[in-house]
């Protein structure tokens, strides 16, 4: 009788959980790409915990994105490119015309600044 019973859920739950297809798409995918085409990246590190929300937010899609890791390995200071571009906290966006919005942004608020659809 349990063999019955738990059997079938088992497969059930297997087959229901399939994984995603390397080749589907990620949620905001052209969201990311538009911003990186547009010359948006964000400044951050990772261990940075609004970094890492941040990059939550894109989901599979932020290998798109164009990202600027600041620190050294170990957390020892941080690196020449992002000294030289005044970085002073993270996550920091930088668009195009120079303009900078710092902390977690909501994707709508980048998709608007960048020009980019959401």
């Amino acid at each position: 009788m349990i063999v019955l019973v738990v059997v079938p859920v088992v497969l059930f739950a297997v087959f229901s959980s399939k994984p995603k297809s390397a080749t589907e798409p990620g949620k905001y995918d052209e969201l990311a790409k538009c911003l990186t085409e547009k010359g948006v990246k964000m400044y951050g590190t990772y261990w940075c915990s609004h970094c890492k929300v941040q990059k939550q937010m894109f989901g599979d899609s932020w290998q798109y994105v164009s990202y600027v890791e600041c620190s050294l390995p170990g957390g020892q200071g941080q690196t020449e490119e992002c000294g030289e571009a005044g970085i002073e906290g993270y996550p920091t966006w930088e668009f195009e015309d120079g303009e900078r919005l710092s902390g977690e942004v909501v994707l709508e608020q980048l998709a608007e600044k960048a020009g980019c659809e959401l």
